[in-house]
C-alpha cells in the first residue's frame, strides 16, 4: 500500500499559521504516523486572506445562523472564510483523501464541542468550526479526527483502523467490483467489523448475499456506507475478547498447554492486565503454526502497521 494521504490543521504540523503566530505540533501525527503519510496542510484562515498573526475570531449565534466573528472589533468575517472554504473543498475533493485530522476548538476546524457565544456572552459547546462542517458535509464517508482525542488509546486506534480501511473501500469502489470480489472483501474484514458492531457485520453480509455478477453501483455504494459507519463504532474489550475467542477455536491441532496458555491470555486481556497486541500475537503465532488460512487472511490481525504500535495501549 502506499503512503496514505491525510489532510490536516496545518498547525499541527508545526507550521506557525495560527492566530498568535504560533503552531500546535502534534508529536504522534508528525513522529509517528508521519512517515506513513503524505500530508495535505490546510490553514482556511490562512487562506481566506486574515494572515498571521491575526485578531482572534469566534462563533457566535445570530438568528438562527452562526457567523464567524473577531473578538475585538467584532467584525463578522463568515463571507471571506467561507469563499475560502468552498474553494479549498473544491480542491480537496480531487485529490482522493484517506482521512482528515482537524485542530480542536477551532472555529473554522473544531470538529466537536466548539464554542458558540449567545447574546449573553455566554457560550455553548454545540458548535463545530465552519470548515469541519464544510468537510463533514462535503465528503460524508472521510475519517474525521480531532487531534485532542487522539491522545486517548482507543479513539486513536479507531481513527487510524477508519483510515487504512477507508483506503481499501476506496479501492475497492474504484474497480470493476463483482460478487466474489465483494464478497471476499466482507470475509477478510469479518472479525474486524465484529470487534466494532457485529449487528452491522450481519446487516453487511445480507446485503453482499444479494449482490449478483457485476455489483451496481448503488449496493456498493450502501456497502462502503455501511462498512465506515461500523468501524466509526470504538471496539470494545468485550468484543475484542469475543473475537479472540472465536480465533482460538480453530486450534484443535495445538496441544493442550498452549491452548490453555492461549485462553488464559484472553482472559488477561479480559480484565485489563495485558494490551490488546498479547494475546493477537500469540493467536497469530498459532494461525502460522497451524497454517489456518481463514485466520491469516483476516485484515483484524494487523489492521494497521505494527511500527505504530496502536495496540500495545488498548
Amino acid at each position: 500500500m502506499s503512503a496514505l494521504r491525510l489532510g490536516v490543521s496545518a498547525c499541527l504540523l508545526g507550521n506557525e499559521v495560527r492566530f498568535d503566530g504560533g503552531h500546535k505540533r502534534h508529536p504522534f501525527l508528525t513522529d509517528l504516523l508521519g512517515p506513513f503519510v503524505e500530508w495535505v496542510p490546510v490553514c482556511p484562515e490562512v487562506e481566506a486572506g486574515f494572515g498571521t498573526p491575526r485578531e482572534a475570531m469566534h462563533l457566535v449565534h445570530a438568528g438562527g445562523d452562526v457567523r464567524l466573528v473577531t473578538v475585538r472589533t467584532r467584525n463578522d468575517v463568515t463571507s471571506q472564510l467561507q469563499k475560502a472554504v468552498t474553494a479549498r473543498l473544491g480542491q480537496l475533493a480531487t485529490l482522493d483523501l484517506d482521512g482528515y485530522v482537524l485542530k480542536k476548538d477551532s472555529p473554522s476546524c473544531g470538529l466537536f464541542r466548539v464554542k458558540v457565544y449567545g447574546a449573553s456572552g455566554a457560550p455553548t459547546r454545540d458548535g463545530r468550526g465552519l470548515f469541519a462542517a464544510g468537510l463533514a458535509d462535503a465528503q460524508p464517508l472521510l475519517p474525521l479526527e480531532e487531534e485532542g482525542r487522539l491522545n486517548d488509546p482507543r479513539l486513536r486506534e479507531t481513527f487510524i483502523e477508519r483510515v487504512f480501511a477507508f483506503r481499501r473501500v476506496r479501492e475497492l469502489r474504484a474497480a470493476q467490483v463483482r460478487a466474489g470480489d465483494l464478497m471476499r472483501f466482507h470475509a477478510r474484514h469479518k472479525l474486524q467489523l465484529l470487534a466494532h458492531a457485529p449487528a452491522a457485520y450481519a446487516r453487511l453480509g445480507r446485503l453482499v448475499a444479494s449482490a449478483k455478477g457485476r455489483v451496481a453501483r448503488a449496493l456498493l455504494d450502501t456497502y462502503a456506507a455501511g462498512f465506515m459507519e461500523a468501524l466509526a463504532v470504538p471496539a470494545t474489550r468485550g468484543r475484542h475478547v469475543n473475537v479472540l475467542q472465536h480465533m482460538a477455536g480453530y486450534f484443535d491441532e495445538a496441544d493442550a498447554g498452549s491452548r490453555r496458555e492461549l485462553a488464559a491470555t484472553i482472559t488477561d486481556y479480559g480484565r485489563g492486565l495485558v494490551p490488546l497486541v498479547v494475546p493477537l500475537t500469540l493467536v497469530a503465532h498459532h494461525a502460522r503454526r497451524h497454517e489456518v488460512r481463514y485466520l491469516l487472511d483476516q485484515v483484524y490481525l494487523q489492521p494497521h502497521p505494527k511500527e505504530l504500535m496502536l495496540r500495545n495501549h488498548v
